[in-house]
């Protein structure tokens, strides 16, 4: 069997790189030949999936987060349909690795014995159309507060792990809901929200349940959506989304749908796909469902 392996060195802080030795071993053990692609930077990870030649390999691995896993997604799409793609794979090696916690995968160990049993199962994409770009996310789409959060974050990047509690801490000094319209299969939910996320995963932000009852393969995304808190019920509903309790909550909508948009009238937000910060609204959303397959 023979994969390709597109490694982010610096996911988890560098954990990537660290581990990148032990990966190449145990393919060899497993008898998986694996030819590993190294990024440079964010954008060289979609470079360097768009310049694969796919018809050599029997799976394509992420390596890193789920942000390398978004990248490389879209840097297969630009050049190749869903259809004619090899099944998919991810070595976890980020800081959160939701994703791969749908597939029941939790370190590189068990991602390689996954690749091994080559058993590829149908996964659901959602499409979104904005900026005149489309792009792809297989996680979930946050707008509002949690995207203040990481764009807060990505200014003290070289700060690490405390950079995504200073983007916490100041967007809640500074919390603001946004008047935002949300268009789900032709049902309209409008008003003030302090954030909105499409799901089409469960996990967000390591083990965030933020979409508890959400399937990688129902061919829906679950939307949820906070209406107006203040500062102290934010910090109280935290946990609750570690837990997956926040849906009881009075201010939290939650619905299924095959199709959304988003707008904002009067504000332009920012978009946050699988936490890339990418695009902006309006966006028009779209689940394709069974579109890609993994190996889990």
């Amino acid at each position: 069997m023979r994969i390709a392996v597109i490694a982010n060195p610096c996911s988890g802080g560098r954990r990537a790189v660290k581990l990148l030795p032990g990966v190449r071993e145990k393919c060899d053990a497993a008898g998986i030949t694996a030819e590993v692609f190294v990024s440079r930077h964010d954008t060289h990870i979609q470079d360097l999936a768009g310049r694969l030649d796919i018809d050599r390999y029997d799976a394509i691995a992420a390596m890193g987060g789920d942000g390398t896993n978004f990248h490389l997604i879209n840097g297969l799409l630009s050049r190749h349909s869903p259809a004619d793609l090899p099944p998919l794979a991810i070595l976890p090696a980020g800081s959160g690795n939701s994703f791969a916690r749908d597939l029941n995968i939790f370190d590189t160990d068990q991602a390689i014995a996954a690749i091994k049993r080559n058993r590829p199962r149908p996964v659901d994409m959602i499409a979104c159309t904005g900026d005149s770009r489309t792009f792809y996310f297989i996680n979930l789409m946050g707008v509002g507060f949690v995207t203040d959060v990481a764009v807060t974050a990505a200014r003290f990047k070289y700060l690490h792990d405390l950079s995504y509690l200073i983007g916490v801490v100041r967007q809640t000094f500074f919390l603001d809901a946004a008047f935002m319209e949300v268009e789900v299969d032709g049902r309209m939910f409008s008003g003030s929200f302090t954030f909105v996320e499409f799901c089409n995963s469960r996990y967000t932000g390591g083990n965030m349940l933020m979409a508890p009852d959400a399937q990688i393969d129902d061919g829906l995304m679950d939307i949820v959506m906070a209406g107006p808190l203040t500062r102290a019920k934010l910090l109280s509903s935290l946990p609750r989304i570690y837990n997956g309790t926040h849906p009881d909550m009075d201010q939290v909508t939650c619905i299924r749908g095959k199709t959304a948009r988003i707008t904002t009238p009067g504000k332009t937000k920012m978009l946050l796909p699988d936490g890339e910060i990418l695009g902006n609204t309006p966006g028009l959303l779209e689940v394709v469902p069974g579109a890609l397959r993994y190996l889990g």
